[in-house]
């Protein structure tokens, strides 16, 4: 193998390209390709964040939902309880409705009744004396009138 003169030149060209990539080519390449790896390592970082982030949120819409299914389940019983108490006074005052109108009616029956016993006496008091003046006027027998007329008082 002999060296010559294109060898040496090839040489010192070869020396020259790799000064001149090294001093003016290879910056911006290792600049862009730390730019390049600092915002994909600021991207995986910034997707790490958002997966704790959305796991973080997903816990909190679940301990919302629980105290939003908590808070119904206690409307609801508060409700239940209302409607229960409601109707409890409903039967209370539709009790002390009817007793008094039960009380009313017996008032009005008692009173029916006397208004009734006292036409009833009325109307044997005149057959009485209808009745003794028709056997008055048949016979004058004093002991069995005064038997007859014992007879009817006893049955008034």
């Amino acid at each position: 193998m002999s060296i010559n003169a294109t060898l040496i030149g090839q040489i010192i060209w070869f020396v020259l390209f790799i000064w001149f990539t090294m001093k003016y080519v290879w910056p911006p390449l290792q600049k862009a390709m730390h730019a390049r790896q600092k915002q994909i390592a600021d991207g995986l970082a910034a997707a790490e964040r958002g997966k704790q982030e959305l796991e973080a949120a997903g816990r909190r819409s679940q301990d919302a939902a629980q105290d939003a299914r908590k808070r119904g389940a206690e409307i609801i019983s508060q409700a239940e309880k209302r409607a229960a108490q409601i109707v409890e006074e409903a039967k209370l005052g539709a009790k002390t409705e009817g007793d008094r109108m039960i009380a009313g009616a017996k008032a009005e029956i008692d009173q029916e009744t006397f208004r009734a016993k006292e036409a009833l006496r009325s109307q044997v008091a005149v057959l009485a004396i209808v009745g003794a003046e028709k056997i008055l006027r048949r016979e004058v027998d004093a002991k069995a009138h005064a038997e007859l007329l014992t007879a009817i008082q006893a049955e008034l």
